[in-house]
């Protein structure tokens, strides 16, 4: 094998060894969980959804968008209006096209239509909003959040306003939301590793050297916003039929900090760490939330005031900051070490990280094996 195949083997490990953590947390959680566990195992896989699709383009741009919980409520609205019977949809929604107002599709197809309206307005939103760099960029995002929350927050024959629209079908099972968020995770690697996503991730490091290099990044940007969107609206669509009950509120500002403490406190150069931030974040705001609603300990109750898990959560984002901030992950990727792959590799033979200048594997046929060898930074050092 050569070195350039043993290396696409080892970027290829890291979803397949996530998907697999995934797998595990889910077996555990089925047969030995109970209902109210199951359904935040249900939340939490499809946070990976959301937080994965956020990652696609954060963590390969290296600009932070505020407005991709706007891609959650346009693909939660679109499979709403695509899924909800007729009947139902005349009585709340009596502003919806025709051909809207009595489509019927299935879960699935309704799904992949939602991601791909949320691509397209994706691609409109992108091509305008991503000419800007640095911090305008990130602030237009969070315009194109607040326009789009206004407009679905008001256009009461269409979206409900502030009402509740529901009637939603719950078909999201603990396996349809493990399906979906191993697909994310596939896709996001497949992306961050091809001509477009390490163009991309180049301009993360340095921009200015990498469009003296013949970069468009403008284009990369753009194809990462257009597929980060797809998934984030497929992930607002998941999070609707889990509810069964939409409202424009459950898809601001709450859900953009939420997610973005997750990719943060995970560390946002890595997929590894968007799945570990998703985790340990469910993990804590879950333990909080049984806090609040109070624990007996003996002949005592320990009862949290309401508001505890947000409080944590931000405390969580500092700490990471401050201590780790490059999250959990410190950057790297979860993969099969090296050396369990040795007798697959050539002889003198380098293996290399594509991007991180880093040596993971060498060799060669004057020696009794192979060793691993220390990384090397860009000064050489």
């Amino acid at each position: 094998m050569s070195s350039h195949s043993f290396n696409r083997l080892l970027t290829l490990s890291t979803p397949i060894l996530l998907g697999l953590l995934l797998l595990a947390i889910v077996l555990l959680v089925t047969y030995f969980g109970g209902n109210s566990i199951g359904r935040t195992t249900i939340e939490m896989l499809i946070r990976v959804v959301l937080v994965v699709g956020l990652w696609m383009f954060i963590g390969n741009s290296g600009v932070v968008s505020f407005g991709h919980a706007a891609f959650m409520v346009i693909g939660a609205y679109a499979s709403a209006w695509l899924t909800i019977k007729p009947q139902m949809k005349a009585l709340l929604l009596p502003g919806l096209p025709d051909w809207l107002a009595n489509a019927e599709w299935s879960p699935l197809y309704a799904a992949l239509a939602a991601g791909l309206f949320g691509s397209i307005i994706a691609l409109v939103v992108g091509a305008a909003l991503l000419r800007l760099t640095g911090i305008a960029a990130s602030i237009a995002t969070f315009a194109f959040l607040a326009i789009v929350y206004t407009v679905y927050s008001s256009w009461e024959s269409v979206t409900g306003a502030t009402s509740s629209v529901v009637g939603l079908p719950r078909y999201v099972t603990i396996w349809v939301a493990l399906a979906w968020a191993v697909t994310t995770i596939f896709i996001a690697s497949i992306y961050a590793n091809s001509a477009s996503g390490l163009a991309l991730r180049a301009t993360r490091e340095d921009e200015v050297s990498a469009s003296a290099s013949g970069i468009d990044v403008y284009r990369h940007r753009l194809i990462s916003f257009v597929l980060s969107g797809f998934f984030t609206a497929v992930g607002g669509a998941l999070m609707g039929h889990m509810v069964g009950v939409l409202n424009p509120d459950s898809f601001y500002l709450n859900v953009t900090f939420l997610t973005l403490a997750m990719l943060v406190v995970g560390g946002t150069s890595s997929l590894t760490g968007a799945v570990y931030g998703v985790l340990v974040i469910s993990a804590l705001v879950q333990f909080f939330v049984r806090l609040e609603s109070g624990i007996t300990i003996g002949p005592h109750t320990l009862i949290l005031p309401g508001g505890t898990q947000e409080i944590m959560v931000g405390v969580a984002m500092i700490l990471s900051l401050a201590l780790r901030p490059r999250g959990l992950s410190s950057g790297a990727e979860l993969r099969i070490p090296a050396w369990c792959l040795s007798s697959f590799i050539d002889e003198n033979s380098e293996v290399y990280d594509p991007f991180k200048q880093e040596k993971l594997y060498e060799k060669s046929s004057d020696n009794r094996g192979a060793s691993m060898q220390p990384r090397l930074s860009n000064s050489g050092t």
